[in-house]
């Protein structure tokens, strides 16, 4: 166990979030800079699209691990619920807004997923399991990834249900709001019926 004083926990979720699996992955594979291809959207799904299923299960493996280390460092060093959640919102908003890659992140859902697995891996199953449901139904990975954080949001009210752990409930929330705010074009496309459907090639 370590100590280091609270201000710095969410300094280093912030900056580790910062680091750009999709960027840095791209360049080792000497592939075009994800946020100029695509969507312009730093992810998974955008190095996907060069081709490189390697490449793009690296990134995201990379993304979902920015939520993960801070969160269980933080743990492990008995942080209280306060400081572990301001940890668990800083390393998802340094992925979206990264200060090492001009603050233009990525959607936040892989690292989402990091957070829910550190936090409690009940939330973990639960977002995999509506996702996987709701991605059989629909086809539509989007729509998927708003159920399951929703869903996950809900939970956190059964899974963190002791009063010092209320804090917890907040950053899991913060976590949905912003990932609703970073799919809004996908809402747009989805209520207009022009959303991409799983495996369907894009025109």
């Amino acid at each position: 166990m370590f100590e280091l004083p609270s201000f710095i926990w969410p300094i280093l979720g912030y900056l580790f979030g910062s680091i750009s699996s999709a960027v840095l992955v791209s360049k080792v594979f000497r592939l075009g800079d994800p946020r100029e291809t695509g969507s312009g959207n730093p992810g998974a799904t955008n190095v996907l699209r060069s081709g490189n299923k390697f490449a793009a299960a690296l990134t995201l493996i990379g993304d979902v691990l920015k939520g993960v280390v801070p969160v269980l460092l933080a743990q492990y060093a008995e942080v209280s619920s306060g400081v572990l959640a301001m940890v668990a919102i800083a390393a998802f908003m340094g992925h979206l807004f990264p200060i090492f890659f001009g603050f233009k992140g990525g959607k936040g859902v892989a690292t989402a997923i990091g957070v829910f697995l550190a936090l409690s891996w009940q939330l973990l199953v639960v977002f995999i399991l509506t996702w996987a449901l709701v991605a059989a139904i629909t086809r539509y990975s989007s729509l998927a990834s708003l159920m399951a954080t929703a869903l996950t949001g809900a939970a956190s009210f059964a899974v963190f249900n002791q009063e010092h752990q209320l804090q917890l409930i907040g950053a899991i929330f913060w976590i949905v709001a912003f990932t609703f705010q970073r799919h809004r074009e996908n809402i747009e496309r989805l209520k207009n019926g022009t959303e991409g459907k799983i495996g369907q090639k894009a025109e």
